[in-house]
């Protein structure tokens, strides 16, 4: 009979942990691929597998389970043998991760580490969760040895930033002994540490700003669309259907108040809740600044207040600001392509057509431009240059109820030619 006194013999758990290392292979791999077909991320992570290393897996099992560790004969289990870091671009990302993680998986633990950390202390934040090893991620029959019931699986969730903290401090803390002389490097590290996570708080702030910027933008510029094809379905008989709109709430702004920036997301969001001389007014308060505005800036916020003018039915000016808008950007094509839309809107289709053909030669691939050509073209009289665009339309994935409305007209008109 043993005694439960016994010393752990190093070179036999050695060996057995070894002979583990293939089913811990393939278990690691299978969960990486499963975590890569199942996760979704606007910036997608990045993977980092690993194996504990048989030194660290033996102090911990001395520390945490010596009795376990006498008996040589079946392996001691630890939570984080096996394990996997989601390394992902910004905070909020690691929450997403987790959820998602939830859903696919079977989740025993969700531990955020560091999080409670004063500002005093140094460590890196991480959120470690513990999961059932999954059925389809368990090694084939014939990998010997069989792995152990009660094992599971640890995935570390982290920014990149936390993660290049981990290392580093793993190098520096976890693999040093500090002596009661490390103060001054204690403040370094915390100092450091603060800055990292100042870092990613920022990068964050400016991720929520950028989100809700393009969010403002996409519901402008499909505004502008809608008046346009509701005027334009009205004059072909077509009946058009509205875009749905969300108006988001306006974010505290991570910019000076007054700055460009700042006033560049409130004259957005200004314009989406239909506050047009609130929006020009804005946007007219951003173009005082040309002095320190570069010619793109100034390009874009001229086709704003472009777009803004136009909700009011202020055309005229809304042909000026666009073609002041090309003026110090020749490839806007955007705004020259807006000025086709103003004139198609005055039924000025000649000057229209110029615009969508110039509009064209810079970017080709826009299927919108076509379609509103071929209503030019349409309202022309010319109905096989209407009918060639609005294929084209088609061909670039253009295929909604204006589309198909118009093509059928067409088809009536050649019907009746015959």
């Amino acid at each position: 009979m043993k005694d439960a006194n016994e010393l752990p013999k190093k070179v036999k758990i050695e060996r057995l942990y070894a002979s583990y290392e293939p089913v811990f292979h393939e278990v690691l791999s299978k969960i990486e691929d499963k975590l890569k077909a199942n996760i979704r991320l606007q910036s997608m992570p990045t993977y980092k597998a690993r194996i504990k290393s048989f030194p660290s897996y033996y102090k911990k099992i001395l520390r945490q389970k010596p009795r376990e560790a006498s008996q040589t004969e079946k392996l001691v289990t630890l939570t984080d043998m096996l394990g996997l870091r989601v390394i992902c671009a910004f905070m909020e990302d690691t929450e997403n991760v987790v959820t998602q993680l939830s859903s696919f998986l079977t989740v025993r633990e969700i531990e955020h580490k560091g999080f409670d950390q004063s500002f005093r202390e140094f460590g890196y934040e991480s959120v470690h969760v513990l999961i059932d090893i999954p059925e389809d991620c368990k090694p084939v029959e014939h990998l010997t040895p069989v792995l152990p019931e009660d094992m599971v699986f640890e995935i570390q969730v982290r920014t990149i930033l936390q993660d290049a903290w981990a290392e580093v401090e793993h190098e520096l803390i976890y693999k040093t002994d500090f002596n009661p002389f490390d103060k001054p490097l204690r403040r370094k590290l915390a100092a450091i540490n603060a800055n990292l996570n100042l870092a990613d708080t920022i990068f964050q702030e400016i991720r929520d700003y950028q989100n809700k910027l393009q969010a403002e933008l996409g519901i402008r510029r499909n505004t502008f669309y809608d008046k346009a094809d509701r005027i334009t379905g009205d004059e072909l008989g077509i009946e058009s259907q509205p875009a749905q709109k969300t108006i988001f709430s306006l974010p505290t702004s991570i910019y000076e108040k007054g700055s460009i920036d700042d006033l560049v997301l409130s004259a957005l969001h200004e314009h989406n809740l239909g506050n047009f001389d609130k929006a020009v007014s804005i946007y007219g308060k951003i173009l005082d600044k040309k002095d320190v505005l570069q010619d793109t800036m100034m390009s874009v916020i001229l086709k704003h207040r472009g777009m803004a003018y136009f909700a009011q039915n202020e055309y005229d000016r809304a042909i000026e600001d666009f073609k002041a808008s090309e003026s110090y950007d020749h490839r806007a094509f955007r705004s020259i392509y807006y000025q086709g839309i103003v004139y198609e809107v005055l039924k000025n289709y000649d000057a229209a057509i110029e615009c969508f053909n110039r509009s064209l030669s810079i970017d080709p691939f826009q299927s919108h431009v076509y379609y509103r050509r071929s209503v030019s073209y349409f309202e022309n009289g010319k109905y096989e240059a209407a009918m060639a665009d609005i294929n084209k339309a088609f061909e670039l994935g253009l295929d909604n109820e204006d589309t198909r409305q118009l093509r059928a007209r067409l088809l009536k008109k050649f019907d009746m030619d015959m």
